[in-house]
């Protein structure tokens, strides 16, 4: 199934990330705020910290890691851009993306799939800690919520995490469905800060996350996904129109797990 027409919602206004941060003790101190601004001047004057100062290194060698490609948000992506923002909506920072929030009622079904983003700079290899994720994806028949007919009534499957001392930010949500024309994937962008991550303006980076075929087809083997196992057979990951051949190295997640117990998908993202 292919989403359809984006819809505009008018639940978009409970208090917003800044009420999330409030509720999470994430508020930043003037000081703290002034430390955080010199940083990112700091990052900005060295090229790297933002998708027009960054040059990607193309390698690992040297303490240097490869900048994660830049891709486009697509059509749904609910921050603001395109109709709908989740970015102001309370509830939005969380770990289980799996259920709507902010006054919308729905868990997506799935596959449980649990996604580990290990956020790095580029120029160093260092982890990001306190850095932000805004991760959504579609369901898995193919549709995202607030957009695709049936569907723009739910906002499950988008959340937003901060991440731990080691830069690792995790997600609890659900295999997403393969629709006609994509590769299986998810999207995120990137932010210097939880609380930079309540405006699309502040954020790094925009990229995608590729999910490996053969776990692929094992998912797609199972009760719900009938549709995704005919459409993943109509793509390849070289064919993609976002990854292709030559970018899906820095994009393709490492698996574990199984269909019973739900996968662990892990990826490395440099900015």
């Amino acid at each position: 199934m292919n989403p359809l027409t984006p819809q505009r919602m008018h639940h978009d206004d409970f208090g917003g990330l800044n009420r999330d941060l409030l509720a999470t003790g994430g508020v930043l101190r003037r000081r703290e705020a002034l430390r955080l601004a010199l940083g990112a001047g700091a990052l900005a004057l060295l090229g790297c910290g933002s998708e027009n100062g960054v040059t990607d290194p193309g390698n690992t060698s040297n303490g240097i890691c490869s900048l994660i490609p830049a891709e486009t948000a697509g059509p749904f992506p609910g921050d603001g851009s395109n109709g709908p923002n989740v970015l102001n909506q309370t509830g939005v920072v969380r770990a289980d993306i799996r259920s709507s929030f902010a006054g919308l009622s729905g868990t997506a079904a799935g596959i449980p799939l649990t996604v580990i983003l290990n956020l790095q700079t580029a120029a160093t290899c260092q982890p990001k800690p306190g850095a932000a994720i805004y991760l959504w994806h579609c369901d898995r028949a193919g549709l995202y919520s607030l957009y695709s007919a049936g569907v723009t009534n739910q906002n499950y499957l988008r959340g937003v995490q901060a991440a731990d001392a080691n830069g690792r930010v995790t997600f609890t949500t659900i295999f997403p469905g393969c629709y006609a024309g994509r590769w299986p994937h998810m999207h995120f962008e990137v932010f210097e800060s939880l609380a930079a991550a309540s405006s699309l303006a502040n954020r790094v980076r925009t990229s995608q996350l590729a999910l490996p075929e053969a776990t692929s087809r094992t998912v797609y083997a199972t009760s719900g996904y009938a549709t995704s196992l005919t459409n993943l057979g109509g793509v390849s990951l070289a064919s993609d129109n976002v990854f292709g051949e030559d970018r899906a190295a820095n994009q393709l997640a490492t698996m574990t797990g199984d269909a019973t117990a739900g996968y662990t998908a892990t990826l490395t993202v440099a900015v």
